[in-house]
């Protein structure tokens, strides 16, 4: 939905409304009138759309602990996503991600024998991949876990245990901006 604000500018200041122009012009009394500026200028801004969350797109949850995927997975669900694919590893979500576009990645932190960050940074290296919504999920909220997947180019982080409206929080988050860049460790 492509949004308008309407913006009105008079001798007393500017105003915004979301709502309709005035359909006719309002008049005052000469006396009336500011003896500043006596004009009153109008105009619409169009504001570009939002990125709204497709729960059509399909989302790669990385996790080498089953129940864990089980979990995201349901969370997903939940929340209204049906195309969601897992990997045990960095290495074999890298090979998922080579055959199939992602709209999302959810990714653990601690896996093995690729870590959730190497993962994060051979996908921000692969100039096909780099692109892809990318959110960490670990159960460490160390500030500097923080900062260095922010670096490699994370764009959100989620702290272990969450429920399916925090993943929607930083999902829509990450949607929200035109570069996806948000970090938080609020659960």
């Amino acid at each position: 939905m492509v949004k308008k604000i309407f913006v009105a500018v008079g001798a007393v200041g500017m105003g915004l409304s979301q709502a309709e122009p005035p359909t006719k012009e309002v008049r005052t009394a000469p006396a009336a009138r500011p003896a500043i500026n006596p004009k009153f200028s109008a105009l619409w801004i169009q504001l570009p759309p939002q990125m709204a969350l497709d729960p059509s797109m399909s989302v790669l949850v990385v996790d080498d602990y089953s129940t864990m995927v089980r979990i995201i997975r349901n969370l997903l669900r939940q929340i209204g996503f049906a195309d969601v694919d897992d990997a045990c590893d960095g290495a074999s979500a890298l090979g998922k991600m080579q055959s199939k576009r992602y709209g999302l990645v959810i990714s653990d932190w601690n896996m093995e024998p690729m870590t959730g960050f190497d993962f994060l940074r051979e996908v921000r290296s692969n100039p096909k991949l780099k692109a892809t919504p990318f959110i960490m999920v670990t159960a460490e909220s160390k500030t500097e876990n923080v900062i260095a997947a922010r670096k490699a180019g994370v764009n959100n982080y989620i702290v272990k245990p969450f429920n399916a409206q925090t993943l929607k929080a930083k999902i829509e988050a990450v949607f929200a901006k035109p570069d996806g860049t948000t970090v938080s460790t609020a659960a």
